[in-house]
């Protein structure tokens, strides 16, 4: 009798606008299947984080670029999980707030932002294993990926998970600001030039509006399945 043939380890991107769960699936997805998780906007997060600190203007693409050239970006485990750094900090905590959230949303429309993280997300994503999430994972990091996912949520059910997700941090939570934020977000991601956030042709939409995140996760678990 011939043994089953083993799986093969492919890489997911799994792509979708702020807050529509994608990182906590995308995480959970990789516990699951045993596979690495890389977080592509916490990369942007720490580019918006030094860039604010540095005092660059934000919409300065030659300034920001090089700034992000410049950066040392790694991922690492520790007991609290996956955590960004640059060099030695771990910046894991401070660019998790609404102002680098916006500020990561600026610099993530300039060009050459975004070249300089292209190849660090590409090789991070190459050996397989691996789920990757993010804005353009699907369509331009990653487009030969096994499974492509587009997670999406009603913007009103992301503003109450966002504003859940503060108030349980201790921190003061503004329901309709926060969805005023998304929608804009979301017009600024979708509507740059370069790199915009959509569904990639032969991506899978998958609504978790109204779904608890088991639901969810199930459904990404059989899809990746279905393609290893």
């Amino acid at each position: 009798m011939s043994s089953p043939a083993t799986p093969r380890r492919i890489a997911i991107a799994i792509d979708g606008p702020a807050s529509s769960g994608k990182g906590t699936m995308a995480r959970l997805l990789a516990q699951e299947l045993g596979y690495s998780y890389v977080d592509t906007g916490a990369l942007y997060r720490v580019v918006g984080l030094r860039a604010l600190g540095a005092g660059l203007d934000l919409g300065d693409g030659e300034s920001v670029g090089a700034l992000a050239r410049a950066l040392r970006l790694h991922f690492g485990w520790s007991e609290r999980g996956l955590r960004v750094f640059e060099g030695e900090d771990d910046l894991s905590d401070a660019i998790r707030n609404e102002r680098v959230g916006r500020a990561a949303s600026d610099v993530a429309v300039l060009p050459a932002v975004r070249a300089a993280l292209l190849g660090l997300q590409r090789a991070l994503g190459a050996a397989g294993g691996v789920v990757v999430d993010g804005r353009d994972i699907g369509t331009v990091v990653l487009p030969d990926a096994a499974l492509k996912v587009y997670l999406d949520a009603d913007p009103a059910e992301r503003a109450r998970r966002r504003a859940t997700e503060l108030r349980a941090k201790g921190q003061d939570a503004d329901e309709q600001a926060i969805f005023d934020e998304l929608v804009a977000r979301d017009a600024q991601d979708a509507g740059r030039a370069h790199a915009p956030l959509c569904q990639a042709a032969d991506a899978v939409r998958v609504d978790s509006t109204g779904r608890t995140p088991a639901a969810v996760l199930a459904e990404l678990v059989a899809l990746a399945r279905a393609r290893m």
